[in-house]
């Protein structure tokens, strides 16, 4: 059932001001309101809705508060030079309160004019009203949507209907220390391993732990949170899992057997020494030369190679099990949130913006490490020519996305949290799986 925007407002408890926006980007400062703008060291902001606003651009809210997170201000700097019909201002927020930031602003009719959404979630957002169908301004801007993979445009489509613009596939992939892999004797393809089940990749891992430093790790993963959740996912579907419900929706599919296995297999990476207990941050040890392999986002990629002295391959997640190469992925696309004050010449210029930054603005976003949704980027040598990219740019076809779900997202709660508890040593993986099943079975039903 849609869900009454003004109501989510109420439960959520925030009423947001109209306000004018600093020019160039978000500053710390005070709006109209008098409200300070709280900025984090690494730029994002915790109150979106008291960054200064300027009439004259369009507002677009990021989550890209990771490694690409420059790179879409530089896509975002060069569309303002090309004299559009208005010029975009991005504020980034915090990854982990973005969500509940635009279900907040879209409630009060006060978000942004631009948004970002994955794939995971934009059945939630279709369901609730929270963004708005595009396909009469994606035409006008010039959509031709055969540019991108069937797959694309279907989980982007509801009820026939259009709701986003794709921007990339991202993918949990393999980083490669490549220094600490020749010391280790380790056979290397330009910085890239060859592997094809467990067992060979646990003979390299087996080499590499007696030439390891005090603090540093053969494989780099924190052990809680979205990654081993990844990893969980990709072993799951390496091993024969099924899809975790049904087409329709209504029905949970989750093989329980072998969500229990492939959850001892990820346990056992701590158990057997082969990674560090308490990682907080892999994606720092990996920059500091401190793992042999990191399994991280694809939109590390840039970022790993701006680091000074780090010898690094990258290639796609490996074949631990079975006979296929699943991982896990998801998508980006920008939405246009819904918003009462918003003309329709400025939703159509937030349109074309969003479909300029996913097309001319595409080879700046693949420098991040992302996988351009647009087709005829992927076999330019914009891309090709791009060191890595094509290597693993095969996981946008091998990856298994999220089910299509509008409560996907307290599924994916749901996993992460009961994991963890598997990885923390919390609970055995019978019964975190157990609960999984449970709480999945509970989420279609509402």
């Amino acid at each position: 059932m849609k869900k009454n925007l003004i109501m989510v407002a109420l439960l959520l408890g925030l009423i947001l001001a109209a306000v004018p926006v600093f020019a160039g980007g978000q500053q710390a400062g005070t709006a109209s309101g008098g409200e300070a703008v709280s900025v984090n060291d690494d730029g994002t902001v915790n109150n979106p809705e008291a960054v200064a606003t300027d009439k004259n651009k369009l507002v677009f809210w990021s989550l890209f508060s990771g490694g690409d997170g420059s790179w879409m201000d530089r896509i975002i700097a060069s569309y303002n030079t090309t004299n559009p019909a208005k010029q975009v201002q991005s504020i980034m927020l915090v990854w982990a309160d973005y969500y509940i930031k635009l279900g907040t602003g879209v409630a009060a009719r006060k978000g942004p004019d631009i948004g970002v959404s994955h794939v995971s979630r934009l059945s939630e957002l279709v369901e609730q009203g929270m963004v708005i169908p595009l396909d009469d301004y994606a035409a006008k801007a010039g959509v031709n949507w055969s540019n991108y993979a069937p797959a694309m445009v279907q989980s982007i489509t509801f009820n026939g209907k259009k709701y986003a613009i794709p921007l990339d596939t991202h993918a949990e992939i393999t980083y490669t220390n490549t220094d600490i892999l020749s010391a280790a004797g380790v056979p290397m393809t330009n910085g890239q391993i060859s592997v094809s089940n467990w067992s060979e990749f646990k003979a390299i891992l087996d080499k590499i732990k007696p030439i390891l430093k005090p603090g540093q790790t053969a494989i780099a993963l924190t052990n809680t949170g979205d990654d081993p959740y990844r990893i969980w996912w990709a072993t799951y579907f390496q091993m024969g899992g099924t899809p975790l419900i049904n087409t329709a929706g209504n029905q949970v599919t989750m093989d329980k057997g072998i969500a229990v296995k492939a959850a001892d297999f990820v346990k056992s990476l701590w158990t057997d020494g082969y990674i560090l207990p308490g990682i907080i941050d892999h994606g720092q040890l990996f920059q500091a030369g401190n793992a042999a392999f990191a399994w991280m986002g694809t939109w590390m990629t840039g970022s790993n190679s701006e680091v000074k002295g780090l010898n690094f391959g990258a290639q796609p997640f490996p074949r631990l099990f079975g006979t296929n190469d699943a991982c896990w992925a998801d998508a980006h696309v920008f939405v246009i949130p819904t918003k009462q004050s918003r003309s329709a010449s400025d939703t159509q210029a937030a349109v074309d913006f969003a479909y300029w930054a996913g097309t001319k603005g595409a080879p700046i976003w693949a420098q991040s490490g992302q996988i351009p949704s647009y087709i005829p980027v992927l076999t330019s040598s914009d891309f090709t020519s791009l060191p890595y990219r094509p290597d693993y740019a095969k996981a946008a076809s091998t990856a298994v996305l999220p089910s299509q779900h509008v409560n996907f997202g307290k599924m994916k709660d749901s996993m992460i949290r009961n994991l963890d508890l598997i990885w923390t040593d919390q609970a055995s993986s019978s019964t975190a799986i157990d609960t999984i099943y449970n709480e999945i079975a509970s989420a279609i039903k509402n």
